[in-house]
């Protein structure tokens, strides 16, 4: 591409992520509060916990967490006794993982604003993970080859997410729909009707012995103690892959 069509592209790429972080900054709060409403936050560290123990090397490893919203998997790790660096492009998200270092016992997290498609971050790290951010990228292939350079040879990649919107945007919220209705053509997984899609494209950045697991023990938690207002419970997935 010349250079005013790459200034167009990083144009309209700064627009789109802005326009998503508005929606995130705005949401933060009561995002948060859902992902720790009583009767789950307990469950959901123990819960949790298992699921990322079961993907990642024994503690201590270094553990980059991209699109880490308000810190959840951060802190689960954490508590695991892994070194966490986590990454969001949400000023409002990341405010209130911040706010709730204060609170915690031991090692902390440490948060850094910035786009997960590429993490300001120096390389070497021995895991990336994520939870529920691989439908909102706008570049999954591009993200994921960055991301493989940050991890050292034989490092660790374990992303969380689900096909949320295989059938449209119908019985979302209705800011959540407002936000997100004009952009979800550029979201190339936003749609996907199997996390296959999200699997091929792991594999195509250059990761090897990739492997989806679905995660029925989270899905029989969220169908006992309910899900954020809004949303119904859906099969989730942990896809596994090595640099």
């Amino acid at each position: 591409m010349n250079t005013d069509t790459n200034a167009a592209a990083r144009s309209a790429d700064t627009a789109l992520q802005a326009r998503i972080n508005d929606y995130w900054d705005h949401r933060a709060r009561v995002y948060d509060e859902a992902q720790h409403r009583e009767g789950r936050d307990v469950v959901d560290r123990d819960l949790w916990g298992r699921v990322w123990a079961s993907a990642l090397p024994p503690a201590p490893a270094r553990v980059l967490d991209l699109g880490t919203g308000s810190g959840h998997a951060a802190f689960v790790l954490a508590d695991l006794g892994h070194d966490v660096t986590g990454v969001d492009s949400s000023a409002g998200m990341l405010e209130i993982a911040r706010a709730r270092t204060a609170g915690t016992k031991g090692a902390s997290p440490t948060f850094v604003l910035g786009d997960a498609v590429d993490p300001p971050v120096a390389g070497g790290f021995d895991v990336v993970v994520s939870r529920y951010l691989m439908w909102t990228l706008r570049e999954p292939l591009t993200a994921l080859q960055r991301w493989r350079a940050l991890l050292r040879p034989g490092g660790v990649l374990a992303v969380v997410d689900s096909t949320w919107f295989d059938a449209g945007l119908e019985g979302s919220p209705s800011e959540f729909i407002d936000s997100y209705a004009a952009v979800m053509d550029d979201l190339p997984l936003a749609s996907a009707e199997s996390i296959g899609a999200t699997a091929e494209v792991v594999t195509a950045a250059g990761f090897t012995d990739v492997t989806t697991r679905p995660l029925t023990d989270v899905l029989e938690v969220d169908r006992r103690l309910g899900v954020a207002p809004g949303h119904r419970p859906r099969l989730q997935y942990l896809v596994h892959g090595t640099a």
